[in-house]
């Protein structure tokens, strides 16, 4: 499938002074033929901008111009102080002034246009003419993006924190000190008898 190829380099536009000495002729033309020469404005536009709007705009410029003359060719003498004399008066000098007025805004923005886009198309920025290109793919169409692999180790993350060693049970110590105690108490009773029984040997002796 064939697309409709690279955009066309945008030509640079004429100096600022030049385009302002060219619209005051054209206006100038108009209205010091008394509206005989408005058409000449279009044709300047049209040529201009190439816009299909603007051609027909000049041919209904023209048309109206044809008709306010042909209505004040009809009036009898130099008389225009009929219906048909105001009429061609109003119509050729409204569209007289509503072509001057279309005519600078239309063309001043036509090069602001032109001057942006040479600006662009100068540091590299021009956009293209078709989002299709030549044997590519669409240009408002991308892949999609696919992250590369990972391939930065894991840090480390902390420690796990161990739970603590339960202390071993301790033997209850009351069971252990009666059994000291009772212990003490039969060493104390033996030595009492051992006692009693040396004393009386040795008073048996005597």
């Amino acid at each position: 499938m064939q697309g409709q190829g690279h955009a066309q380099p945008v030509q640079r536009p004429p100096h600022e002074a030049v385009l302002v000495l060219l619209r005051v002729v054209f206006v100038a033309l108009g209205v010091f033929s008394l509206g005989l020469l408005t058409w000449v404005m279009m044709l300047r536009l049209a040529a201009v901008t190439r816009r299909s709007v603007d051609w027909g705009l000049l041919v209904a410029v023209a048309a109206s111009d044809v008709l306010s003359f042909v209505l004040l060719g009809n009036e009898p003498g130099d008389d225009v102080n009929t219906t048909g004399g105001y009429l061609g008066i109003t119509l050729l000098f409204g569209t007289l002034l509503a072509t001057i007025v279309y005519y600078l805004v239309a063309e001043v923005r036509h090069f602001q246009r032109q001057r942006a886009a040479y600006a662009a198309q100068t540091y590299g920025y021009a956009p293209p003419a078709s989002p299709y290109v030549t044997g590519t793919a669409p240009l408002g169409v991308q892949p999609p993006h696919t992250p590369p692999p990972n391939t930065v180790p894991p840090m480390p993350g902390p420690p796990l924190s161990q739970p603590p060693i339960p202390a071993p049970p301790q033997r209850p110590a009351p069971v252990r000190i009666e059994q000291v105690r009772a212990e003490l108490d039969e060493l104390s009773d033996y030595l009492r008898k051992h006692d009693g029984h040396h004393e009386g040997n040795h008073e048996g002796g005597r």
